[in-house]
Order: C-alpha cells, then sequence, then structure tokens
C-alpha cells in the first residue's frame, strides 16, 4: 500500500469548464527548446487555445525523445495549473499493513521482482510472505562481484544472477515494457520510487533506474517487507518440494531445513537450473519453451549517438539527449534475429552462475556514461533445434543446449572468465581476428573464431542479420565493433504450466509458477506484475479478498480529442 499522489483530472476543458481544473495536455518542441519553460507555456497555450497568462503552472507527466528525424523533436505531457496552481503533491511513502499472528503463510522461492513484489502484495491481501534465497543481501552480493571480475572464479550462489533483487540488481534495471496489459504497470514504477528509484521513472518513455541505484531500492523494499511481519531468509536454497497427493506441502532447503506451507509462489528467475531438475526428477511436469542465444555485440557509444541522433562523426552529443539506444529485428528462415537488452553508455559484464562457463551480459549505471554501448544479438532457438540434446535431457534439452555454448566459450576462451571475441566485421568475412578493439569487459577478451564456435545455424542466420542492420543502421557494420561471447540466459529454455486461471500449476495443487524462470514473463516490470498476480491467486484460493486497497490509476483523455478552451 502507498501513499498515493492526488489524482490527475480525466478530462481536457471545454468551453464551459471550471478553469482552476487541472488538465492533461501534450505538445511536441524542438530539442533545443524542450526545457525553456517559456516556450513550453507558448506551447501549451497554443494547444489550448488561450493566453499565457492562464497558465499559473506546468507540472511534467511524460517525456519522450523522437530522433527519426534529422530535427529531433521531445514529446512532453503536462498537468496544467489554469488559473491557479496546482495541488501540492504528497510525496510517495511505502505503508503496508502488518500481518495478523494468525495470517495464513506463503512461500515465495526467489527474491528477485517477481519474489519481492508477490511478498508485498500478499502483506496487502492479509497473507504473510517467506521469502527463500540462494544468495546473499545486496550489500553482501555486491562483494562476491569482486572474485568473478577480477579472478575470474565464480562464486555460484551469490553473482550477477543469484542474490536479493535478481540479475537485474546489478544487470542493469531497465524498466521499460510491452506488458502493459498485463496489469498496473504504474503501480510498480510507484512502488519503486517510494522506496528510493528517482522519481524520473514516473516521467521517462523509456524508464531505468540503474544497477548502482537499484540495490538500494531492493533493499529498502525487503525492509517493507520485513518491518510488516514478513520473513526473508538468505542463503536459503530450496532443494526439494514436499509434495501430497498432487498439493503442495511446502520445501526442503539444503541446510535440512523444511518450510511448510500448502502454498509456493516458485519465482526463482531463469538460471536457476537446479530447480527444473528437481522438479523434473520429482515428475512434475515441465514443457519446452522458445529462448534465444547468440553473442553480445559492443560499439563505441559515439558511433551509436552518430547513427541515431544524425550528427556528424566525434561531435559530441547534445547535453539534452541521453546515450542513444537501437532496437533492430529481422526473420532469417523462420528464425527470429535481434537485438536483446540494449545497454547505452554500458557495459558488459560476467553472468556466470558456475564456474566451468562463460556468460556475458549487459548494464548501465544510472548516468550511462560509458563510452561502451552493447547489445545482445540474438538467434531464436525452437524445441526443435535441440533435438540432439533430447535423448539425455528429455524437457530439459534447452538448458543442456545453453551449457554447451557456456563451456565453449569458457574452453576457447582466455581462463576464468575471459571471453572469446571476434571484430563484426571479421565475423562477416569469415577470418580471423589479428586484434580486438577496447571492451568494456573487464575479464578481457581474447581473439576467437566466433563464426566457427557457434553452431553453424546460428552463424549463417547471425550473418545475414548482420548485413540487414548494417544496412538499415549505415554504419553499424564497423572495424571497431566487437562481437563478444556467448549471451545465453536471455529467457528461459523451460515453461512450468500453469491454469490460466488459478495460475497453479497444472498438476499440482498449491505451487505458483511465477516470473521469467516459470517462462511468464520477461524483464523486471513484467516478472512484478507476474509476482502480484500470483499473490492474489494465492489470497483467492485461501478465501481471501483480493480487493485492491490502493488507489486506482488515473484515466486521461487524449488533448487531440477534447474541445480547446478558447481564449477571451
Amino acid at each position: 500500500m502507498l501513499f498515493k499522489r492526488s489524482h490527475i483530472c480525466s478530462h481536457m476543458p471545454d468551453a464551459s469548464s471550471d478553469l482552476t481544473k487541472p488538465t492533461l495536455v501534450d505538445i511536441i518542441l524542438p530539442l533545443e527548446q524542450s526545457e525553456d519553460t517559456e516556450a513550453q507555456k507558448a506551447a501549451v497555450a497554443a494547444k489550448l487555445n488561450t493566453k499565457i497568462s492562464q497558465i499559473v503552472e506546468l507540472r511534467l507527466r511524460k517525456h519522450s525523445i523522437d530522433a527519426r528525424q534529422r530535427t529531433i523533436k521531445v514529446q512532453l505531457r503536462f498537468e496544467v495549473g489554469l488559473g491557479e496552481s496546482l495541488t501540492p503533491e504528497p510525496e510517495l511513502h511505502p505503508k503496508y499493513p502488518t500481518a495478523s499472528s494468525d495470517a495464513k503463510k506463503v512461500i515465495i522461492v526467489g527474491c528477485g521482482p517477481a519474489g519481492l513484489f508477490a511478498a508485498l502484495r500478499c502483506l496487502e491481501l492479509g497473507l504473510k510472505p517467506i521469502i527463500l534465497e540462494r544468495g546473499k543481501d545486496a550489500s553482501a552480493r555486491r562483494f562476491d562481484l569482486g572474485p568473478i571480475l577480477k579472478e575470474g572464479r565464480v562464486i555460484e550462489d551469490s553473482n550477477y544472477c543469484f542474490g536479493e533483487g535478481g540479475a537485474g540488481t546489478f544487470s542493469d534495471g531497465k524498466l521499460y515494457t510491452r506488458a502493459t496489459k498485463r496489469g498496473p504497470v504504474r503501480t510498480i514504477y510507484e512502488t519503486l520510487v517510494a522506496h528510493g528509484a528517482p522519481e524520473r521513472i514516473l516521467i521517462d518513455a523509456h524508464p531505468h533506474i540503474g544497477s548502482n541505484l537499484l540495490p538500494k531500492v531492493v533493499m529498502a523494499m525487503r525492509e517493507s517487507i520485513l518491518s510488516a511481519g514478513g520473513e526473508v531468509y538468505f542463503g536459503t536454497k530450496v532443494e526439494s518440494f514436499i509434495i501430497h497427493e498432487r498439493k503442495m506441502a511446502g520445501v526442503r532447503t539444503t541446510d535440512d531445513r523444511e518450510f511448510l506451507s500448502s502454498q509456493v509462489i516458485l519465482a526463482t528467475g531463469h538460471s536457476a537450473r537446479d530447480i527444473y531438475e528437481q522438479l523434473h526428477a520429482q515428475k512434475v511436469q515441465l514443457e519446452q519453451t522458445p529462448f534465444a542465444v547468440g553473442v553480445r555485440i559492443e560499439h563505441p557509444q559515439a558511433q551509436i549517438d552518430s547513427l541515431q541522433y544524425h550528427t556528424p562523426q566525434g561531435q559530441k552529443r547534445s547535453a539534452l539527449l541521453p546515450a542513444a539506444s537501437y532496437r533492430l529485428a529481422t526473420k532469417i528462415d523462420n528464425r527470429g534475429v535481434h537485438s536483446f537488452c540494449m545497454c547505452p553508455g554500458g557495459f558488459i559484464v560476467p553472468a556466470a552462475t558456475e564456474n566451468d562457463e562463460v556468460v556475458v551480459n549487459g548494464m548501465s549505471l544510472a548516468r550511462r556514461d560509458s563510452p561502451f554501448a552493447n547489445s545482445g544479438m540474438v538467434v531464436t532457438v525452437e524445441p526443435e533445434d535441440t533435438a540432439p540434446f533430447v535423448s539425455e535431457h528429455g524437457v530439459l534439452a534447452g538448458i543442456a543446449f545453453q551449457k554447451s555454448l557456456e563451456r565453449a566459450a569458457k574452453q576457447h576462451g582466455g581462463g576464468g572468465q575471459v571471453a572469446p571475441g571476434q571484430r563484426v566485421t571479421d565475423f562477416l568475412m569469415c577470418k580471423d581476428s589479428a586484434d580486438l578493439p577496447k571492451t568494456s569487459y573487464f575479464p578481457g577478451i581474447i581473439p576467437s573464431r566466433i563464426d566457427q564456435i557457434l553452431p553453424e545455424w546460428i552463424t549463417s542466420r547471425l550473418r545475414r542479420g548482420l548485413n540487414i542492420f548494417g544496412k538499415q543502421m549505415r554504419g553499424y557494420i564497423t572495424e571497431e565493433c566487437n562481437l563478444i561471447g556467448f549471451e545465453t540466459r536471455t529467457s528461459s529454455p523451460v515453461r512450468i504450466p500453469r491454469d490460466e486461471r488459478t495460475l497453479q500449476h497444472s498438476e499440482i495443487s498449491g505451487l505458483y509458477p511465477c516470473g521469467e524462470g516459470a517462462g511468464f514473463a520477461g524483464g523486471i516490470v513484467s516478472a512484478a506484475l507476474d509476482g502480484m498476480r500470483c499473490a492474489e491467486a494465492a489470497a483467492e484460493s485461501r478465501g481471501y479478498t483480493s480487493q485492491d486497497r490502493r488507489a486506482p490509476e488515473p484515466t486521461t483523455t487524449p488533448s487531440s480529442q477534447v474541445k480547446p478552451q478558447l481564449s477571451s
């Protein structure tokens, strides 16, 4: 539950409206005028067909940059105070009801976004959440990144993937989502702000917190859970599931403890492979699902800025512009080839969870001020593509395929977490790279034939896709661009099936597969939304009301659909 801000008026005024009511207005300004208050007021007044003197206050509600043309424009949405100032906005603060002494317990396995938001929602609905996390808290976890970066040694239960906040904690904190139909996205943003995230995420079209700020946010969320009577256990790894007559009864952990409950929300993330193996061993139904693998592609950020903002090479981007990003996608022979998790002004990081593998991922700090831009560049893998692994691994064939690539990266790297690399130009020309450009990847890279290490059916599609992208973005294919292997953890290759209505496993009552690891989300926001849905489903099955205690989101009517206020 949050102390909410006052709602935005859900209409624009017509000629007979009270001018003191707040109004939402969308305007477009040239980049160089976008921060000019007088230019903003003039554009708003023109849109409303009223006098500038009528505009007492503007409050920014949405900000997005349109760089599709050479003249860059900024789209702004303002709440407008006509005739008087807007009502002051109270700050967002977390406040959750304390779980009663007889509150029903819900076990939540995993302390990523799905698990954290499930726990908060449980508290709102009168349930007591108990989070079990194999990794460490975010503060202690940070120190465990040192060995993997400096020594190439993976601490297998505390790394870039495992620990408080999940993989996103130290892997960017990107919040943009297309999952707007899955639930109240703004509630996710407001909850994050209430726990310390910058308020700017409520405004930006592509919000981002940053790996340097997100740890404090997830720690504050944990404190909200604890202060309201929930429980959080770190260093607590689930070893098996207690199932009686196809009904959940709890879980056992590696330290010989049992946590008992008839409801378990399984929110482990897509790298907890031992969980899939244990479910499979206990004959819990699993399904293969498509995923994607490939490389990290890295450019100088200045190169991407030049391409996206239409500026000459070497010209510094405007201080009003963020580090430029991109999104690329095509289809080659019935398989998608696309960019993934693009990190402007970012770093490539080692995301291995075991010491016999090399895995790469991307991240950005809040400032996005690294001189490098990186993105996954991946090819879709359908279940039939992993057929050679099925006889030995069955439904876990996709995981075995991922693992084979990760071990190959380790074998062809330079030891530790040193990764194989190849210039993109050499990859396209099927030749060795004599040397490699500078990289943000701290453990380092070594020239390797990535085009030969990857399966031919992936390499051929990557080549054709990159050639297409090079024509779409002239200058994208350059000698200064590295390909680094391998990006394998884009999503889970396994889905844990569940009923569409109850969200419980299709065969195990009381088991709620949740988030990315179960195959029902992709990213922080969609995972958080799924966590909330699973908490609500658990409450409903216990007979608790799932009524939302929070105020509803404001609805608005675009200014293009209303009659403007006429000037006098």
